[in-house]
This record gives structure tokens, C-alpha cells and sequence, in this order.
């Protein structure tokens, strides 16, 4: 069993103080059923919900749901329209053509990348770090500048890596040539044997 930090004996002392009758949502093995998230995921959400940077559509509920289906890899291999449209809150005659729309918005801000198979238009999405799609977003002057300030901060809180830092870490190796090594000279010829 590993050893708990006192900030979360703290905490659990708080939790039995404060809600003795509560079971609480911790994420820790064996619970199952929950997924990975950057901290900064409330800012992002918060993003994507802005109107100035996907118009009148709130792309929230939408990413969320693709997050929520990532096992690992940043892949998500897709069910069916009609499932991750009302997954995502899109339900009745619209609700996959609206999910739809709002999938094309998230790729088009960088946010995933799709591809289809036969009939179905996403059978793959890829989750783009969501790191790499703000900064370019950032680059192309699309994110107001007070989120930004507040998202770099909280990254620096949450010691969440910064673009600079995540291109350093995903670098491809360097590749170092070997040099031909020079053939020997064979011990006995120089003398004539």
C-alpha cells in the first residue's frame, strides 16, 4: 500500500471530519469509469464555449464526451453518430447533424484530428495534446489575451508541461551517423608474413 503524503491524510481528515457519511469521487485504483484530464481542463471547456473562438456553437459538450471515450493512445475509435451526439447533449432530428457540425468546428480549431472508413464519417478521432492546438491558436491571435495570461498561469500551478517544454519531450532523436570504421591492417602482412 503506498504511503500517503500528509497533505492527503490532511485532506482525508478533513473529508471525515466535514462528510463522515459521504463517499467521495477520488479516481484512485481499483475505481474504474473515469478518465485522465489536464487540469486546465475547466479553462479549456471554458474556451471552447467562447464565442469568439467557435461563433455561436458550444463545442464543450462535444470534446468533453470524446475525452471521456479516450482509453489511451489519444485515440478514440467511434460508435455511432447517434450515440456520442446524445452522449454529448444533441438529441431529436438535429442532434447528430448539430454533434456533426460541432465535430467539424473542433477540427478546424485543431483541437482533433478525424478520419472515416467506408460509411462512417469518424470511425478514428485523434485528440490533438490540447497544449499544441491553444498554442496554435495563440500564434494565429485567435485567444484573447486575458485567457491566455490565465491559462499559462495555471499551468505553471498545476506543473502542467508548457508547448516549449512538450515539443522538447515528443522531439525526434537525434540521429548521430556512425562512421565507417577504418579496416585494420592485418597483423602479420606489414612483416612480410
Amino acid at each position: 500500500m503506498p504511503i500517503k503524503t500528509a497533505t492527503q491524510l490532511r485532506r482525508e481528515q478533513i473529508k471525515q471530519e466535514l462528510w463522515p457519511k459521504e463517499i467521495a469521487w477520488t479516481g484512485e485504483k481499483p475505481e474504474t469509469g473515469w478518465f485522465r484530464a489536464p487540469r486546465t481542463l475547466p479553462l479549456i471547456l471554458a474556451l471552447l464555449a467562447d464565442k469568439r473562438i467557435s461563433g455561436n456553437s458550444d463545442l464543450t459538450g462535444v470534446y468533453l464526451e470524446l475525452l471521456a471515450r479516450h482509453r489511451d493512445s489519444g485515440i478514440v475509435d467511434m460508435v455511432t453518430t447517434g450515440e456520442h451526439s446524445y452522449a454529448a447533449g444533441y438529441s431529436g432530428p438535429r442532434g447528430v447533424r448539430t454533434w456533426q457540425e460541432r465535430m467539424k468546428i473542433l477540427e478546424g480549431l485543431g483541437f482533433i484530428k478525424t478520419k472515416e472508413t467506408g460509411n462512417q464519417q469518424y470511425k478514428y478521432v485523434l485528440l490533438v495534446h490540447p497544449t499544441v492546438a491553444i498554442q496554435r491558436l495563440y500564434e494565429a491571435k485567435k485567444i484573447p489575451q486575458a485567457w491566455w495570461e490565465t491559462y499559462r498561469t495555471r499551468q505553471i500551478e498545476a506543473t502542467e508541461h508548457p508547448y516549449e517544454k512538450l515539443m522538447e519531450r515528443h522531439a525526434p532523436a537525434k540521429v548521430v551517423p556512425i562512421k565507417a570504421a577504418k579496416p585494420k591492417a592485418k597483423v602479420g602482412a606489414a612483416a612480410g608474413t
